[in-house]
This record gives structure tokens, C-alpha cells and sequence, in this order.
């Protein structure tokens, strides 16, 4: 059997023997990409965190969280290509599975590293035409992606502590994208915060997102007490840090923004 080597996006060289037949993923927005490129009769295993597509959920095998993997599961369904991320999934658990198994990496900040994701798995997993139809697609899209007037967003990702997207994410990529200021200008990528360097932030817009937090109406009350001037909105976190074919759907979702 060939074997062939493709680098990830971390620099690490992953083997292959033939094209991959069995694939877990241990990331959400990638395991929507595979359902996507047309890979449901190979993909085996995904995480309990894989939302979409919602039937996968029944009919794949939970190998685990993004932070927390069942070896022994993973070791019952021999997979011949784990695809994880740099930074949903953590580094000890990826250098262990490699060890046994070839793990291909992303290292996602911008909407270029997602197209270029996306062009690698296509060709990882012989699905480069569907994968170049998607990111020409993607690419298509945001070009009528709205541009808003330079506003403030402070994005928040976490209560207890208080917890926001800063410089070099992908969701900094995207406030950017769409003519958005990021109020976190540390190089700190996910800083905690402190209600009363909130309050001096004051930032124009507050988004609160949906994920990894579940933020609702009460924490819009409580921010509101906290930086009276600014405007809390409750924000879709797929549409901001889901970096797969989820893309196809952000512009639509970005451009109803309802921002003065």
C-alpha cells in the first residue's frame, strides 16, 4: 500500500497508508465540514460536542469531549486519520493519539487558515472537488459580507470569570471582517477580566454568545448594571467561531446584525 505524507497546519508531518476509510474528529465545526464533503460513510467517530449534523449524534460513535478523549474507545474503532485543532483540543491527548494513529491538526486565526483547512481535507480524504466548490463558495460569500462603522464589541465567551476573545482568534478575524473593533487589544488571546476593567472598557456593543457559554437574558441584565453605556446582544458563537462550511452561513447571519 503507497504510503504519503501531507503536513497540518501546526508543521507536523502526518503519514498515510491509502486514503483514510476511517475518521474520527474530535472538533465540531470540522466534523460539519466532513458531513459536508459528502464523508458520512467514513467518519466513525466524533465528539460529544458535534452538533451537526444533529443524526450523526445517534449513528457515530462519542469517542469523548475536545479536552477529554476515550482512549479505549478510540482504540476499539482503529481509525486510520484523527483530525483535531490546535486549540479546542489539548496538546498532551493529540501527542498521545499520535503515537498510534495519524492526527492531522488545524491552527485556525483567519478566514484564509480556514479555506486552507478546508483545501487540506478535501485532499487528505479525496474530496478536493466538493472541498474547492465549498471555499470558492465561502470565498463568494463574503464578498457581500456587510461592513459595519468601526464599533466596539467587547466578545464575551465565559461567566465566572468573565472571559473574552481577544487578538490573533478567528473570532477577532471575523468582528474584523466585518468592520467590527475588538475592545481586547492585549495580546492576552482570551483574557479573564474583572467587572470593573469591563466597566472601563465600555465598549459600545457587548456580545454575549451562545458557545462555550450559554448566555441568556439575565447575564444582558447583569451587563447592563455593569457598563450602563454599552449595548448587550445576545450572538449565534457558531456563526463567529465555527470555521468549517458553517461559513456558508455566517455572512447571512452577520449582515442582519442589528448594530447603529
Amino acid at each position: 500500500m503507497t504510503t504519503s505524507s501531507f503536513p497540518d497546519q501546526t508543521g507536523y508531518i502526518t503519514e498515510f497508508s491509502g486514503a483514510p476509510q476511517r475518521i474520527i474528529s474530535l472538533v465540531p465545526s470540522q466534523t460539519e465540514l466532513l458531513a459536508d464533503l459528502d464523508l458520512d460513510e467514513k467518519v466513525i467517530g466524533i465528539t460529544k460536542f458535534c452538533t451537526h449534523p444533529p443524526d450523526w449524534r445517534t449513528r457515530k460513535t462519542i469517542c469523548g469531549g475536545t479536552k477529554n478523549y476515550w482512549f479505549d474507545v478510540i482504540e476499539g474503532l482503529r481509525p486510520d486519520l484523527i483530525i483535531g485543532n490546535k486549540e479546542e483540543n489539548y496538546k498532551e491527548g493529540i501527542e498521545r493519539l499520535r503515537e498510534s494513529y495519524p492526527v492531522w491538526v488545524s491552527d485556525i486565526t483567519s478566514l484564509q487558515d480556514a479555506l486552507s483547512m478546508i483545501t487540506s481535507l478535501g485532499i487528505i480524504t479525496g474530496r478536493q472537488n466538493l472541498a474547492a466548490q465549498r471555499s470558492q463558495e465561502i470565498v463568494d460569500k463574503f464578498k457581500n459580507v456587510k461592513k459595519y462603522d468601526g464599533q466596539t464589541v467587547l466578545y464575551l465567551i465565559w461567566r465566572q470569570p468573565w472571559m473574552a476573545a481577544g487578538k490573533n482568534t478567528f473570532i477577532d478575524a471575523m468582528l474584523t471582517t466585518i468592520g467590527l473593533n475588538n475592545a481586547i487589544e492585549s495580546s492576552d488571546r482570551y483574557p479573564v477580566l474583572t467587572t470593573q476593567e469591563i466597566k472601563k472598557l465600555a465598549p459600545q456593543y457587548i456580545f454575549l454568545s451562545s458557545e462555550p457559554f450559554p448566555f441568556n437574558k439575565r447575564h444582558d441584565d447583569e451587563l447592563h448594571q455593569i457598563s450602563p453605556t454599552s449595548k448587550s446582544l445576545l450572538i449565534d458563537g457558531e456563526m463567529f467561531s465555527w470555521y468549517g462550511s458553517r461559513l456558508l452561513k455566517a455572512v447571512d447571519y452577520f449582515n442582519t446584525l442589528e448594530l447603529g
